[in-house]
């Protein structure tokens, strides 16, 4: 029996441009999209722009929609929360990513049957991805590597295709520029397949300023990552905590213990007290781990069970 063999055309595909005060390159990339995906619905969903990014993109022909509660990650819960489509395409509206290989990322997603394909960065220029942004990135990609078990060679880029269950299933709880690494780990704690596409990175346009800052929202990435394994890996990360407490008390109480040997005699009670409760915290935190990671089980059959209640694309 021949499998039938599909192609973008035949899936409703979504285009979602999450922006803000991105007046200067907008129209340039609801157009660059339209023309690379003709049968596709462009959304762009302004972020409380004071500039006339809105205007713009409605002039272009893009279904513009206003999400009033501040920060990307709030953006992304409204838009998988009111887009019907099979497919979706997330990009930023600052127009450093390349058009053209929407397509191609489209096809590997279908070609593949994932859930997730990543377009991975690539750039000679200096100013386009500085030093600093990679250095993060890879030390990011590393964490979320060694805890999860797996990762993308690039967690925080902005143009990502999905599928409709995948989108349907994902919880969206960060706020801010972290909804990158949750959107990561989302698709790895589930198992998913996923995929990756290497895609062109160009510099902002003259006029068009970054949102980000490298210090501060490094910072929350990695206490996102750091969340993250308190939620999904609540044993591995009570059970580190419980190692420290215990070698903790175990570095208090080994002197205590040497003279109560040697003169039978235990001369410093405050430090044999502070090990002892140092100890028990550390089998209460272990206990905790115990108990959170059936929580956390139970949790990932629910998201599995919502990932599963949408069909799949045939």
């Amino acid at each position: 029996m021949t499998l039938p063999v599909h192609s973008e055309a035949d899936y409703r595909i979504a285009v979602l441009i999450p922006c803000y005060n991105e007046a200067v390159t907008i129209g340039e990339v609801v157009t660059d999209f339209r023309r690379a995906l003709p049968d596709a619905t462009i959304y762009v969903f302004d972020n409380n722009s004071v500039d006339d990014t809105a205007a713009i993109a409605h002039s272009v022909g893009a279904d513009v929609r206003t999400v009033r509660q501040q920060g990307k990650g709030n953006v992304v819960r409204r838009m998988f929360a009111d887009v019907e489509a099979d497919l979706y395409v997330m990009v930023d509206g600052d127009g450093t990513y390349d058009a053209d290989s929407a397509a191609a990322m489209v096809r590997k997603l279908i070609g593949e049957h994932a859930d997730m394909v990543v377009g991975c960065r690539h750039t000679e220029e200096r100013s386009a991805y500085r030093a600093g942004h990679r250095f993060g990135n890879r030390l990011l990609s590393g964490c979320v590597a060694m805890l999860f078990g797996r990762s993308f060679t690039d967690i925080l880029s902005g143009y990502r295709v999905f599928s409709r269950r995948f989108v349907k299933s994902f919880p969206a709880l960060a706020a801010g520029f972290e909804i990158e690494t949750e959107l990561t780990v989302h698709a790895l704690e589930l198992r998913m397949p996923i995929g990756e596409f290497d895609t062109p990175y160009r510099s902002r346009p003259a006029g068009s300023t970054s949102k980000l800052s490298t210090y501060r929202d490094g910072w929350r990435i990695l206490m996102t990552i750091l969340k993250l394994m308190k939620s999904e890996r609540p044993l591995s990360f009570f059970g580190a905590v419980c190692a420290l407490l215990l070698l903790l008390s175990v570095a208090l109480a080994a002197p205590i213990v040497q003279t109560w040997l040697t003169t039978g005699l235990v001369p410093r009670f405050p430090t044999a007290i502070l090990a002892t409760g140092l100890a028990l915290l550390g089998f209460l935190s272990l206990a905790c781990g115990l108990i959170l990671d059936t929580v956390t089980r139970g949790r990932q059959e629910l998201k599995r069970l919502a990932y599963l209640a949408c069909a799949a694309p045939h």
